[in-house]
């Protein structure tokens, strides 16, 4: 098997961690339970992932000389998904919720989160393929390490539309775009006979996804876990989010 060819299998591998995060969420019957602990799930890793790996990747990518790119790009990322925000069915801006607000809102975030991480996938995905051309056992560990953080991400998503709506089409189109979005990067590499990214470049996408997160971070996850009645399991999830984001650090 060629390096091209590990490099497309891997990134495609890559969609499995996020169907097993969905099908762990699926399992469980405590909708309420479950919804939050994702919720708390879903901040604790998009926050580590933002610190230990975002973070460091476009300031690697700029150095101090550009760092005003990378800022530049993070606040269009943020204000960029500020305004798709608004587009995005079942908007509300944050105030005491009713039930029905509420479960409209998770719904909301759960599309806003599949967007992100849409984006965020890709170049993921480009990245694996990358290293694979140099190397197949460095693409293999990295999307180990990828693949880690991606199975609460699918438990999020699940929660969101699943768990929440019973909308079992929401659920599936959602899980198989994100699914597949890291193998779409790999994939757009090889179409177009790419061995690698401009550092430059890589670190404009980057920058735009860093911006993204951390909008869903503070506009969206961290108010929903402010208003829970019942705080305990979303720390619960806030905590193993931290720990598998830690994990798949060293791993990766």
């Amino acid at each position: 098997m060629t390096n091209y060819q590990v490099g497309l299998l891997t990134t495609f591998l890559l969609g499995i961690f996020i169907v097993i995060g969905a099908g762990i969420s699926l399992l469980v019957s405590k909708r309420d339970k479950i919804v939050d602990f994702s919720i708390g799930l879903a901040f604790g890793v998009i926050t580590t992932l933002i610190i230990t790996d975002l973070l460091p990747e476009v300031f690697e990518s700029f150095g101090w000389k550009y760092c005003y790119v990378g800022i530049i790009g993070t606040i269009i990322g943020f204000v960029l998904l500020r305004l798709l925000d608004h587009f995005v069915p079942d908007h509300h801006e944050h105030h005491k919720m009713n039930s029905k607000e509420a479960k409209e809102n998770l719904t909301h975030i759960g599309m806003i989160t599949t967007l992100a991480l849409l984006i965020h996938n890709i170049i993921e995905g480009m990245a694996v393929y990358s290293s694979a051309l140099s190397s197949g056992s460095l693409a293999v560990t990295l999307a180990i390490g990828v693949g880690f953080h991606n199975i609460p991400l699918g438990m999020v998503i699940a929660s969101s539309f699943y768990h929440n709506e019973k909308d079992k089409k929401k659920t599936i189109l959602s899980i198989s775009l994100v699914s597949l979005s890291t193998f779409m990067g790999g994939l757009f590499m090889y179409l177009f006979h790419l061995t690698e990214i401009s550092e430059f470049i890589l670190g404009i996408f980057l920058s735009l996804t860093l911006g993204m997160l951390f909008f869903i971070v503070i506009d969206e996850l961290f108010p929903r876990i402010k208003d829970m009645k019942d705080k305990k399991i979303s720390y619960v999830g806030i905590t193993i989010g931290i720990i598998i984001l830690i994990i798949a650090f060293f791993i990766g």
